[in-house]
């Protein structure tokens, strides 16, 4: 079984910070580490991102946290997904318009609160926190309770 993850508006909150020089921050949330780690032994988990210009930022936090992340632009996300996964043994946690027919045909679709529209409702389950405030650790504890996994 695998977990694949985007990041921008799930494992943060979806903000950048920019400034004269351009995007310079993210905000990820303080628990989805944690949370993370207690299920890395019983999932594979991996992290994709469409955002090339902070790119190296997110890089930066998924390898602190011991995973890696793949640039995957949202127009080619999907037949990404359909090469090199199963969407049968997939669960896939995304939070937008185009991550709505990975969401809906992998095996488990979860979504952050505030997703857009279309990707909460192709979700399993959505989860009551918002990307980058919990939602992923909220995600696994579904998983290890509802999956058993």
């Amino acid at each position: 079984m695998k977990f694949l993850l985007d990041v921008d508006g799930v494992l943060t909150s979806g903000k950048f910070f920019y400034s004269e020089e351009g995007k310079l921050f993210k905000e990820f949330g303080p628990h989805d580490s944690y949370s993370l780690k207690q299920i890395k032994n019983k999932l594979s988990i991996e992290f994709i991102s469409a955002d090339s210009r902070g790119f190296k930022i997110s890089e930066k936090r998924i390898n602190d946290m011991g995973f890696n992340l793949t640039l995957v632009s949202e127009e080619e996300r999907y037949e990404f997904v359909k090469t090199n996964y199963d969407f049968n043994s997939l669960i896939y946690m995304a939070d937008g318009d185009a991550d709505a027919p990975i969401l809906k045909e992998s095996f488990k679709g979860i979504a952050p609160n505030n997703s857009r529209p279309l990707a909460k409702e192709s979700a399993d389950f959505v989860t009551v926190s918002d990307g980058g405030n919990g939602a992923v650790a909220e995600a696994c504890d579904w998983i290890l309770n509802t999956l058993n996994i």
